[in-house]
């Protein structure tokens, strides 16, 4: 994404809260033909920076069904530790304000506000997908990650059960993954991913953004708490299911208990960790503005520096190298902060080695099962 490239500065509108919703507002995408705004018609009724309060029923979320081309992602990105990926719903119901994911709703024709967090795209065909994907002659393993722009395990998965149904097809095919989460759901398939770690067939990835539970409802509404996904990490390492914790974004002066959280973690039984710094890109920026207005409007303007100070004055820099970790005095510093909390604790920073020997393309099908 271009970062020089932004959608109109957000009118000076009340900003409204709305119950278990990240956004305050739909905003209009950037392929939007016309952008509303308000204006002052002279009887008081725009009062600038004003906040409404919650709404008593909070958006309804609809569910869209898309049939996918492909089920499987590919990525060059020096930046990003895996080669593949695979995203079984587009858009997410856990509200994250600073979801790096919101602008790809663009493509849809729907606002990356409340958008984003309401109208789930449901990938329906992925399962049959990927099974065919598996088994084309021309397929070569390697590391997929599941869930890496929106969560897997959302809460439309509890009755839709897609991710579920993709770790079925994998399993089978004996192909190496790993997961990456918020949510508590992952302990709905411990009983595929227990034996399947065994054989170092996949890993886990927990994100804790903050320790801070009235924080994290306002970052993350729909999410699970931050204990409960300390519970997460607990669950899947007793099982032997290899897990790390991603401490990410880091959002200069709104979370800032990464070592207590990396502390809680590796307390709980992970043994690797990671982050990212907070990235804004296209409409991402103007509706995280919108959520600091709302939430935290005296320190909104100090937050909003320090990330430009490590974005090169701007709000989001793409360069690769610099877009998860920021550049600068700052972002420096930052990276220290990590790098010594985790030595401390004995974390490994590598991503967990899985197994790619033992995949077996004829048995996504099930046809190896004839043998």
């Amino acid at each position: 994404m271009d970062s020089d490239l932004h959608p109109p500065d957000i009118p000076s509108v009340p900003v409204r809260l709305h119950k278990g919703r990240g956004a305050t507002s739909n905003i209009a995408h950037r392929f939007a033909r016309d952008a509303r705004g308000a204006f002052d018609d002279g009887w008081d009724t725009l009062q600038t920076g004003s906040v409404e309060a919650e709404q008593g029923s909070p958006p309804a979320t609809q569910v869209i069904w898309e049939d996918c081309k492909s089920a499987i992602s590919s990525n060059d990105s020096a930046d990003i530790p895996f080669d593949h990926s695979i995203n079984p719903y587009r858009g997410c119901e856990h509200g994250c304000i600073y979801c790096f994911a919101r602008p790809t709703h663009s493509y849809l024709g729907l606002s990356p506000g409340l958008d984003f967090e309401t109208k789930i795209v449901a990938k329906r065909n992925i399962v049959a997908q990927l099974t065919r994907e598996l088994a084309a002659p021309r397929y070569k393993p390697s590391h997929i990650n599941i869930g890496s722009v929106t969560d897997a395990y959302q809460p439309v998965e509890r009755e839709l059960q897609l991710t579920r149904g993709l770790i079925d097809v994998l399993a089978r095919a004996r192909h190496p993954f790993s997961l990456i989460t918020k949510s508590s759901g992952i302990e709905r398939d411990l009983d595929q991913l227990q034996p399947l770690a065994a054989s170092g067939l996949v890993a886990a990835y927990v994100t804790i953004t903050t320790l801070d539970s009235s924080l994290s409802r306002k970052l993350e509404p729909r999410a699970a708490s931050p204990q409960r996904r300390l519970r997460v990490i607990r669950s899947l390492a007793e099982a032997g299911v290899p897990v790390g914790v991603s401490v990410a974004p880091q959002i200069p002066f709104i979370n800032d208990d990464m070592e207590q959280v990396l502390a809680a973690a590796r307390e709980a039984g992970a043994t690797r960790a990671f982050y990212t710094v907070l990235r804004l890109p296209w409409e991402l920026a103007p509706l995280f503005q919108q959520w600091l207005q709302a939430h935290f409007p005296e320190r909104a303007e100090r937050v909003m520096s320090r990330v430009r100070d490590m974005r090169g004055g701007k709000d989001y820099d793409a360069s690769w190298g610099q877009r998860m970790t920021g550049s600068g005095v700052w972002a420096a510093l930052l990276s220290q902060r990590f790098s010594k909390a985790c030595a401390r604790l004995r974390y490994g920073q590598e991503r967990i080695t899985l197994d790619l020997s033992q995949f077996r393309p004829d048995f996504a099908t099930g046809q190896g099962r004839l043998f």
